[in-house]
């Protein structure tokens, strides 16, 4: 297992012999010295997004163990038998461990910091073999068995299935408590992304019609172009646009494009000199001549108010991205997918769109998360009807 499994294993023996011979007794007046160290719910949810965020720019991983007693809530000792699980966790945890109610009365935690391993692969199963150990000793294996005990690690293995989303929501309790409280602006987001949808959509049916019979007669293909993109919390969702391209073209020119932008390696195609970079793929030998047409005047985006209509994106936020595109991401980028919706124009196309870097992209989408009111959506679809007309960065 190498020095680092070898390290853990100490601990937990350093552990083991500190509470050898000593038995857990129930209740939380036996262990006076600890019992503040049972964190609430707030701070703990506090605790865990501060780890998180330090995660993120450190990459250093920690681990989350969350023991759920659900099946014991409603019986009449559970106080008692909740302030045992604690004792045990206590006894098998480092000071520096952090302990506390990830749900109040029925599920407790504990976060793993500075766990310092030169592999990951092995820390959660050892974690939760100790975790488990300990728990069957105090309580024994029928009560124990019917504990449901996760154990996860920060950041994420992203080896998942197709249809799973790409983040675990125990890892982001702040953001689950700032959407409940803005419950009522959310809704009215919710209805102004209905009308409007439903408005210009009826609208625009016309011409609709005629963008999709002259990309038919033009061009051999669907009209519709369908691709797989991440949603909030990264919920896989079937993204729609008029297709602007030949059938058939090579992804993979844009797979290199999207990781060479991201890696800061973009931004010089077809400059002039004394002008400023332009991050997109520009006479790109895959677009038909229509689909530039399309693209200049962003009609090519149109199907994607069918996407806001079934609540998979909305009028504003950050532009979901392509799974391969997630997958290059460094951590902090990731936020951008788990914060908000993904919207049909935002921050980043009002504010520079195709001359910005995408560490600038990203950070205008992380702004418009933190900042987000009906009044800033407004001015932003102000803005990119503006921006629209002007064909400003539209490639």
């Amino acid at each position: 297992m190498g020095n680092s499994s070898l390290r853990i294993h100490a601990f937990w023996q350093q552990s083991e012999r500190c509470s050898t011979g000593q038995k857990v007794i129930s209740g939380f007046d036996s262990f006076p010295a600890r019992r503040a160290e049972l964190l609430q719910e707030e701070t703990f949810h506090s605790m865990l997004t501060l780890e998180r965020r330090r995660a993120e720019r450190s990459r250093d991983p920690f681990v989350l163990i969350l023991l759920d007693a659900s099946a014991f809530v409603g019986a009449g000792a559970a106080n008692g038998f909740m302030s045992r699980l604690a004792s045990v966790l206590w006894s098998s945890t480092r000071e520096t461990d952090l302990v506390g109610w990830y749900q109040k009365g029925v599920m407790l935690g504990v976060i793993f910091t500075e766990i310092g391993l030169e592999s990951k692969n092995s820390i959660k199963g050892i974690l939760h073999s100790k975790v488990l150990d300990a728990l069957q000793a105090e309580l024994g294996r029928e009560v124990s068995s019917k504990l449901v005990i996760t154990v996860q690690l920060f950041p994420e293995d992203h080896s998942r299935r197709a249809a799973e989303p790409i983040a675990n929501r125990r890892f982001f309790p702040d953001l689950e408590k700032g959407q409940s409280k803005k419950h009522f602006p959310r809704v009215v987001k919710r209805a102004m992304d209905l009308i409007g949808s439903i408005l210009l959509l009826v609208l625009t049916s016309p011409l609709l019609a005629l963008i999709a019979i002259a990309i038919k007669l033009t061009s051999k293909g669907p009209v519709i172009f369908q691709q797989v993109r991440l949603g909030e919390f990264g919920v896989p969702f079937r993204f729609l646009k008029f297709r602007t391209m030949h059938a058939g073209n090579d992804p993979k020119i844009h797979q290199e494009y999207v990781r060479r932008f991201i890696a800061g390696q973009t931004g010089s195609e077809g400059n002039e000199p004394g002008k400023p970079a332009v991050y997109k793929l520009t006479n790109d030998a895959r677009v038909t001549p229509l689909g530039r047409f399309l693209r200049k005047t962003s009609l090519d985006e149109f199907p994607q108010f069918w996407n806001v209509l079934r609540g998979e994106m909305s009028l504003v936020g950050p532009r979901p991205p392509v799974p391969y595109e997630f997958e290059v991401y460094d951590i902090w980028h990731r936020r951008r997918v788990l914060e908000v919706k993904p919207g049909v124009t935002g921050l980043w196309q009002v504010s520079g769109r195709s001359r910005l870097c995408f560490d600038d992209m990203v950070r205008l989408d992380l702004r418009y998360s933190q900042k987000w009111s009906l009044w800033l959506d407004l001015r932003i679809l102000i803005a990119t009807f503006r921006a629209v007309l002007r064909g400003e960065g539209a490639y």
